[in-house]
This record gives C-alpha cells, structure tokens and sequence, in this order.
C-alpha cells in the first residue's frame, strides 16, 4: 500500500508551525521528525504509525482504534498504530499528532549528517 498522501498532507498541516520538524520516507510511510525524531507517520499500511513514550504504551493502545505497532513480528513499546477510523477528523488527528510530537520533543535531537 502506498503512503495516503491527503492523510500525510493532514499532518504536515498540524506540524508546520513546529521547530526542527523534517519529512522523511520511512517504515513504509511518510515520517515526520522533530530535531531528527520520528514523532508520526502517515502510514503505508493506512492511519497512522505514532511514536509515544514506551510507560504509556499499554494505556494509550486501549484507547479506540489504536494498537501497539507490531514490528518483525513482536509487539514494540513506544510504537502505536492509529487506523484511518481513528484520525477521520481534525481532532481525532490532532490528538495523535500532538501526542507523538510531544514524545518526540522528549527525546535528545540526532545529528543531521552533512550531505
């Protein structure tokens, strides 16, 4: 499945405004990084693909419509999946959107290497 490019263009609006976000393909999908964090991704699976903080994990995938990501086969703490029901609107995005900024805003930002 290929990226859903109006879902990606949804995030990019919720983002724009943000300091050090970047676009990168990634997992599948387009990827949304704060100062070289992966924050949210508009997935190739479809919804979305959210970095959160692993204690949250459990708390936030009972929420509707999301899920811990499965990766190579195993569960991954700090990763959820939001299916397209759960970001049908702005608000429903927007929570998403801010939750994985906000995680990624946490984390110490990577170095960009000079191309």
């Amino acid at each position: 499945m290929s990226v859903d490019e109006h879902l990606a263009a949804r995030v990019r609006e919720l983002v724009r405004t943000e300091v050090g976000v970047t676009e990168k393909r990634m997992f599948g999908g387009l990827a949304f990084l704060i100062n070289g964090n992966m924050a949210v991704s508009a997935s190739g699976q479809g919804g979305l693909l959210l970095r959160v903080d692993p204690g949250q994990t459990r708390a936030l995938s009972s929420r509707p419509h999301a899920e811990v990501a499965v990766m190579r086969g195993r569960e991954m703490d700090g990763w959820l999946r939001v299916d397209a029901d759960g970001v049908r609107t702005k608000p429903q995005l927007g929570k998403w959107v801010s939750t994985g900024v906000a995680y990624a805003r946490t984390l110490p930002p990577k170095k960009q290497s000079a191309h």
